[in-house]
C-alpha cells in the first residue's frame, strides 16, 4: 500500500491532468440541470438535497481529516482551512436551505443524480487535497512568505466569496421568479443554469 505522502502526490499529480479535459468537456457540454435541464441523464434528485450530498464532503471530510495531521494543532493550519470550511459551509448548508425555500414556490425539474455523484466524488477528492496539504504537507516553520501569501490568499477569497453569495442572491431570485439584476460578476461566474 502506497504511503500516505505518495498518494497525496499522485492525488495532486491527477487533479492537474484531469483538469485540461474536465475543463473541455465543459466547454461542450451544458450541465443538465436548471433551466438547462433535460432528459437522458438518469434519474433526480430535489435540487436542495442534490446540493447538500454533493458537498457534504467539503464539511465532513474536511472535519475527518483534520485532527490526523501533525500541524493539526498549529494555528496556522487552523487559519488556513478556516475560510475553506467557511465557504463550504455556505455552499454546503446555507444555500440548499434559501433554495429549498425558493424552490418550494416554484417547479423545480430536479438534479440528475448523475452529475450530484460527478460532483460528490469531485468534492470528495478536493477535501483530501486541501486538508492534507494545510495539516500533514506544509513546512509553517521555514515559510517566511506565509503572511503575505495568507493576507493575499485571504483577499482574493473574500472578494470571491461576496461575488460567490451575491451571485446566489440573484440567482435564487431568477428561480423564484422575481428577476434578478445581475451584480458583480454575476453574468461571468453565475453560469446562468437556473
Amino acid at each position: 500500500m502506497p504511503s500516505d505522502q505518495t498518494f497525496f502526490h499522485s492525488a495532486v499529480i491527477s487533479f492537474f491532468l484531469i483538469s485540461p479535459p474536465t475543463y473541455l468537456s465543459c466547454r461542450r457540454i451544458t450541465a443538465p440541470y436548471g433551466k438547462h435541464h433535460r432528459p437522458g441523464w438518469g434519474p433526480t434528485l430535489p435540487p436542495s438535497l442534490a446540493w447538500f450530498l454533493m458537498e457534504s464532503p467539503t464539511l465532513w471530510l474536511t472535519i475527518l481529516l483534520f485532527p490526523l495531521g501533525h500541524n493539526s494543532s498549529n494555528p496556522k493550519s487552523i487559519l488556513l482551512i478556516s475560510p475553506f470550511l467557511l465557504h463550504y459551509l455556505h455552499r454546503t448548508v446555507i444555500y440548499p436551505l434559501r433554495l429549498r425555500r425558493t424552490l418550494r414556490r416554484n417547479r423545480s425539474n430536479g438534479y440528475p443524480i448523475s452529475v450530484a455523484i460527478m460532483a460528490f466524488v469531485y468534492n470528495l477528492f478536493n477535501s483530501y487535497l486541501q486538508t492534507r496539504s494545510v495539516t500533514e504537507f506544509t513546512d509553517y516553520e521555514n515559510d517566511g512568505w506565509f503572511w503575505w501569501r495568507f493576507w493575499g490568499g485571504l483577499g482574493v477569497f473574500l472578494g470571491g466569496m461576496v461575488v460567490n453569495v451575491r451571485s446566489d442572491v440573484e440567482l435564487l431570485k431568477l428561480k423564484g421568479g422575481g428577476g434578478g439584476e445581475g451584480g458583480i460578476g454575476f453574468r461571468g461566474v453565475g453560469c446562468l443554469n437556473w
